[in-house]
């Protein structure tokens, strides 16, 4: 079984570890950390020298606020960086602020009790594991380098005492890869003991959030399955019923009395034929799927009663269920524009970037969109909700109305 931590791999065979990655991937973890740990000490000292200095005007206290703050970013660090030595992945444990702007993101983490205990991890990494971390790498490169270059810069000891130090040297170093990755196996517990999900409350929406994604995957398999299913079983069969109905109707003579009802049924199931292909592109359009959802998003616009700009930034395919979520929710938007807005032109920006997936639909209408009135977009950000993402809506009366979806490209939470 391949192991999935240092702490996995520590318990391999000697070889099996040794002439694997983990022994020099825990050196990565640890020499980063030594770095990441001065350089954010460098950066608090700053800010509370800056604070105390300014504290008679009001900007001083911009300082201490930035400091109070600063476990957010290095926590955010520290979960990537935790992937060097631990294929878990650490779910963020901050909500997302109620209300818009810097000001409602700052009261939110404030409240919050992570933001604290990112920054109690902040001040133990600062004033104590970054100098371990340091101390361990200096300990491990700075003895073995001694002992493998003797050669180099003794010139007046025996060879073979020299050559017999390098490779005391070189088994020292063999042997203290096995100190070092555990106390980077270590390092990387004390992490997640700080910065990973809580036990009883982070634990339990940790879960939550899986089972929420679970359901989303099924729904999407299941959707994809009534989409195969109509399309290769109802609508051939009702495309050929058409078909044996034209055939009938040019058989039948004009003045037979069967041509009219044939001929009335022929039009019937053509326009069957019309909606149930509108159906299954509502279920799950077939260009989504061979395409993605730049190309899906084009065809909509096409398909728009009104004049629809599209701007997508997508440099790769996205994961299925946040391509079907964007695009349905970019389909409801614009129908509730032509619905409601009284807009003669729409705008829909898409791009990927930090892990989530922006969409903003905005058009030149006259707002006041409510979704207490059942326009639709209470729906809408049910649809959201359930794939992880949020939904904010600006819509004054006067126009314009836009609203802006965020989606997280993949579910991360603990392992």
């Amino acid at each position: 079984m391949r192991p999935r931590s240092v702490m996995d791999a520590l318990r391999l065979p000697p070889m099996r570890f040794l002439t694997s990655w983990w022994p020099w991937r825990s050196l990565a973890y640890l020499a980063t950390g030594g770095l990441l740990g001065i350089a954010t000490g460098t950066v608090l000292l700053g800010l509370l020298l800056a604070g105390a200095v300014l504290s008679l005007v009001v900007v001083g206290l911009a300082g201490f606020l930035a400091a109070a703050l600063s476990g957010i970013v290095v926590a955010r660090i520290e979960r990537r960086r935790l992937r060097i030595v631990d294929d878990v992945r650490l779910s963020d444990p901050h909500r997302a602020p109620e209300r818009p702007g810097l000001r409602g993101w700052v009261m939110a983490r404030l409240w919050e009790p992570a933001t604290w205990r990112e920054l109690g991890y902040t001040m133990l990494m600062t004033t104590a594991l970054c100098w371990l971390d340091g101390l361990v790498v200096a300990m491990w490169t700075g003895g073995v380098s001694v002992l493998l270059c003797g050669p180099l810069y003794i010139h007046d000891a025996p060879l073979s005492l020299t050559l017999a130090g390098s490779v005391f040297g070189a088994a020292l170093g063999v042997v203290l890869l096995y100190p070092m990755s555990a106390w980077a196996a270590a390092r990387a517990a004390i992490t997640q003991a700080v910065l990973g999900p809580r036990m009883e409350t982070d634990a339990r929406l940790t879960e939550v959030a899986r089972s929420r994604a679970r359901l989303v995957d099924a729904f999407e398999v299941e959707r994809r399955r009534i989409e195969r299913d109509l399309h290769d079983g109802a609508q051939q069969r009702l495309l050929a019923l058409s078909m044996q109905l034209g055939l009938a109707r040019l058989e039948l003579p004009e003045s037979s009395p069967a041509a009219k009802p044939v001929s009335r049924a022929h039009e019937l199931a053509k326009e069957a034929l019309a909606e149930l292909r509108e159906l299954i592109r509502g279920v799950h359009p077939k260009i989504l799927a061979d395409r993605g959802l730049h190309a899906a998003l084009r065809e909509v616009a096409d398909r728009a009663p009104l004049a629809v700009d599209v701007d997508a930034a997508l440099p790769r395919r996205l994961p299925g269920a946040v391509e079907a979520c964007a695009y349905f929710v970019v389909v409801e938007a614009l129908a509730n524009v032509a619905k409601h807005s009284g807009a003669t032109r729409a705008r829909v920006v898409a791009s990927a970037a930090g892990g989530r997936l922006t969409v903003q639909v905005r058009d030149d209408g006259r707002g006041g969109a409510d979704p207490a009135r059942g326009s639709g977009l209470s729906g809408l950000a049910d649809r959201v909700a359930a794939a992880g993402g949020t939904v904010s809506l600006a819509s004054p009366v006067g126009g314009p109305t836009v609203v802006h979806v965020e989606l997280p490209l993949e579910l991360v939470c603990a392992s």
